[in-house]
């Protein structure tokens, strides 16, 4: 029935890669289903049949699609299927966009979607990697124009051994979560979480990365070679060349009059001059040309700003090529949140907010993975007036989801465990200035927000973005690039870390690929650029972090009862633990491994919990103070109930400092009073004193 089925094997880090083409999804320009142990993606490429009027962009769309059914469970929703991509999809589908983007014909405005179809999943093999090679197999063998194949490829670094896409066990002893992508003879895309990994064992791990990636690379060529189709062709939108020259002529002086310049508002206003004066100049002259005057004003920017930066070494705001813009950092900004920081670079500007919240505030995650829960979360928004653009806020897109899982991801290996630190913790990035590398603006402000909370990380962590500027074979590398050496580069390099070393890395690229070389300069730079960044500005403005919490977050106490005492603890119907809440107004949490987790904003509620919890989970002890309640009075005594079903007597001779007449002198039913334990006898019964608890 399927007579164009092919089947195609390849091993891959000691396991099964298969390929299946030829039988699912004919419809598509390319697709392929591809199997890595027991996780399938379906990868399928179209493009549609002529450009998109009126754009100066590839319309490129990649989308990661998560099926639960995948990893056999049912949504959690209310709607019980899938809705929005989870985070971790449009994180899957930023990481696969990236290495193929680059690759396609500069001149291509064909509506291209790839679709990553995650229909089942084995957690020793992730899906992101087995969807990277998928669509880069499904466009190789459409006829879609497209400068790969590519291949990618985890690593992880494991008794300090790099692991070549390691297993689930592996990942979890793991000091390294890298991905690489690239070519046969250069590396695409670098993205990588790191425990403060050096910058030579992770130039390592991305080489041998390249290497195994070359056999992936051969694997997709063979099966090119066997059912590649030839690529369309299709009308090239480059933009006239008439018009380039005669506006290059008219325009290029004052387009590098405008740029020249260190404020970004003032270069703007410039070239809005020099628009209107190219419109006014050339719409009469080329009436049928309008719509790509725009586009010829973008490539003689670039043309002035690479010129600069390769013939003169000059850069637009007249720094050095390792020179970054001046720095400037602030804690404790906002009176009532828990802890504020605000990171200065340049024109660029991150206000984070850190929030601590109790254990049962974590978020719930409802994904293909096996991470279930997040006891660390950082968001990051960036509003239209941060770059002077009047546009009313929405919910957050790709590119700011994005930028806070890197930011999330640079400060996860220095927020302490749960057993030190028992709180849930929020940062939220506000970019309110942006002029280039607002993800590692955030990762300072991150650092000085967490310390001004009083959260005790391991190390400090700042964040640097290294650009490129290519020409043939000549190359140079800059520091901490505002936006317009981004916009106009070839690359943003994101590293971001701790003195000891690596944390996070997100390399953007713009060419088809970079050299070893580029990549060693590139670690180089970036690793001295957040060394000056730490100690000449964000440890002068808090130099550690703050010996407590705020006074407005809660105050978290953390103890481990016996397992079998925690339905005591929760009681009938859970009665017994809201009581002690509604009597403390503490919030109290539970684990199954009877860890608990008490929040308070006054420390004193959240003792006395600790003390009403302690009173059912433990054995009563002698010696010990207690809180209880009046429940029966006797001429000989008050009966005093100082944990649920725990009672002991309070002889007369025991209720005061003084001599006591009648028991009803001292105390009624009702009544709550402190105890001390001063006896249990040989038939187990219960003497308690209120005179030594007041004389304690």
């Amino acid at each position: 029935m399927f007579e164009n089925q092919r089947i195609f094997k390849y091993e891959l880090a000691g396991r099964p890669l298969i390929v299946e083409t030829g039988k699912i999804a004919q419809l598509a320009n390319g697709s392929c289903l591809v199997r890595y142990g027991e996780t399938v993606v379906l990868a399928t490429a179209t493009a549609s049949a002529a450009p998109r009027d009126g754009i100066d962009f590839l319309p490129l769309s990649v989308d990661f699609e998560e099926r639960l059914y995948a990893a056999g469970k049912i949504p959690g929703s209310w709607n019980r299927r899938e809705g929005r991509p989870t985070t971790k999809a449009i994180l899957s589908s930023r990481v696969i966009d990236r290495p193929i983007r680059p690759l396609f014909p500069k001149d291509l405005r064909n509506d291209i979607c790839l679709s990553l179809l995650v229909m089942s999943v084995e957690p020793d093999n992730p899906p992101e990697i087995v969807g990277m090679i998928g669509a880069s197999i499904a466009l190789s063998i459409s006829d879609i124009p497209w400068n790969g194949p590519i291949g990618g490829v985890s690593v992880g670094l494991v008794d300090g051994k790099p692991v070549i896409n390691p297993t689930l066990a592996q990942r979890e002893r793991s000091t390294l979560e890298l991905t690489v992508s690239a070519s046969e003879k250069k590396v695409v895309m670098i993205e990588a979480g790191a425990k403060e990994v050096s910058d030579e064992d992770m130039f390592d791990a991305i080489m041998l990365a390249h290497e195994e990636i070359k056999g992936i690379v051969g694997f997709i060529n063979s099966i090119v070679a066997e059912i590649g189709k030839e690529k369309f062709e299709y009308p090239s939108c480059e933009i006239d060349h008439d018009l380039y020259d005669a506006v290059s002529e008219f325009a290029i002086e004052d387009v590098r009059k405008a740029l020249d310049t260190d404020d970004k508002t003032v270069r703007d206003a410039a070239m809005k001059i020099v628009t209107e004066k190219v419109h006014e100049e050339f719409d009469e002259k080329f009436p049928e040309l309008v719509d790509q005057i725009p586009e010829v004003l973008y490539k003689l920017q670039k043309f002035v700003v690479r010129r600069w930066l390769l013939d003169d070494g000059k850069r637009v705001d007249g720094r050095r090529l390792d020179e970054i813009r001046p720095l400037a950092s602030e804690v404790g900004i906002l009176p009532r949140t828990h802890g504020s920081g605000l990171f200065t670079r340049g024109q660029t500007q991150v206000l984070t907010t850190a929030t601590l919240g109790s254990i049962s505030d974590q978020q719930l995650l409802d994904g293909i993975d096996e991470e279930e829960s997040k006891r660390y979360m950082h968001h990051y928004n960036m509003p239209g007036y941060s770059v002077g653009e009047a546009k009313a806020s929405r919910s957050p897109g790709r590119r700011e989801i994005g930028h806070g899982a890197l930011a999330e991801r640079a400060l996860e290996p220095v927020i302490p465990p749960v057993e030190e630190f028992p709180y849930t913790i929020r940062l939220v990035s506000e970019v309110v200035s942006s002029n280039g590398s607002t993800s590692q603006g955030s990762i300072c402000g991150s650092t000085l927000a967490l310390m001004d909370a009083g959260v005790p990380i391991k190390a400090p962590v700042a964040g640097i973005s290294c650009g490129l500027i290519t020409e043939g074979e000549r190359w140079m590398t800059m520091i901490d690039i505002q936006g317009v050496e981004d916009f106009f580069g070839d690359m943003d390099f994101k590293v971001a870390g701790t003195k000891e070393g690596i944390t996070a890395i997100q390399m953007d690229l713009k060419i088809d690929g970079l050299t070893p070389e580029i990549i060693k300069q590139a670690l180089e730079t970036t690793h001295v650029a957040r060394e000056y960044i730490l100690d000449e500005v964000m440890l002068k403005a808090i130099p550690e972090p703050r010996a407590d919490v705020s006074k407005y977050a809660p105050k978290m106490i953390s103890t481990k009862i016996n397992v079998d005492k925690i339905r005591e603890v929760i009681g009938p119907g859970g009665k017994v633990i809201q009581k002690i809440v509604a009597d403390t107004g503490a919030k109290i949490d539970i684990e199954d491994d009877g860890s608990v987790f008490i929040a308070a904003i006054d420390r004193d509620a959240g003792y006395k919990a600790l003390e009403m919890i302690n009173a059912i989970a433990l054995d009563p002890v002698v010696g010990t103070v207690y809180t209880g309640t009046v429940t029966r009075l006797m001429t000989f005594g008050a009966f005093v109930e100082f944990a649920p079903g725990k009672e002991g007597l309070v002889h007369i001779s025991k209720l005061d400092k003084k001599r006591v007449e009648k028991v009803e002198d001292v105390v009624n039913v009702g009544d709550v009073i402190r105890v001390k334990l001063i006896e249990i006898d040989d038939k187990g019964r219960i003497n308690l004193s209120r005179k030594d608890a007041l004389e304690d």
